[in-house]
């Protein structure tokens, strides 16, 4: 098993924890960054900074979008007739056409699915600043731990104690 900068790296993402990403440890899988796009310019108007802006939000910054992959998805929306760029103040603006409302319309679960896992993520980000991932190794162990138990029939004592070290930690 690979390591990373804060530890070991498990099956279920950074230190054994997936915080909310996807089936791959990626928050976007596969052609879902375009369906947000669309889903977000439906909503209204937007450039694409406003765009990654509220990606990241909406993530609360677990996921930040960079240009590399915003500008090209969007060029290729534009250049499928999904999308329609407008200038205005000086900004290029998208809007959302016709087809690209249909194509949006296609994939309704898709859309639900990549704003659920979104919503998932908005809490963790106010807790993932450098200090906090010293201690990710450590929580990597004790879900470790915690699931080796609860393998061997001791469910009840490890939601117990579980439930009592997190409360201990919340009262920190």
């Amino acid at each position: 098993m690979s390591k990373n900068f804060w530890g070991f790296k498990g099956p279920w993402g950074m230190a054994g924890i997936n915080f909310g990403m996807g089936r791959r440890g990626r928050f976007f899988e596969s052609g879902e960054i375009r369906l947000a796009l669309l889903s977000l310019l439906d909503e209204g108007p937007k450039n694409g900074y406003q765009l990654m802006k509220e990606m990241e939000e909406r993530s609360g910054g677990m996921y930040r979008a960079s240009a590399g992959s915003v500008y090209p998805t969007l060029q290729q929306l534009e250049d499928e007739g999904l999308i329609e760029p407008e200038m205005q103040s000086g900004k290029r603006l998208y809007h959302l056409t016709a087809a690209g409302r249909k194509e949006l319309a296609s994939d309704p679960e898709g859309v639900h699915r990549i704003w659920e896992r979104a919503e998932q993520c908005e809490d963790w980000g106010q807790f993932m600043g450098p200090e906090s991932m010293v201690v990710l190794p450590s929580v990597s162990a004790l879900v470790k731990a915690s699931l080796r138990a609860a393998g061997r029939g001791r469910i009840d004592r490890v939601r117990s104690i579980l439930d009592r070290t997190r409360r201990e930690l919340e009262d920190l």
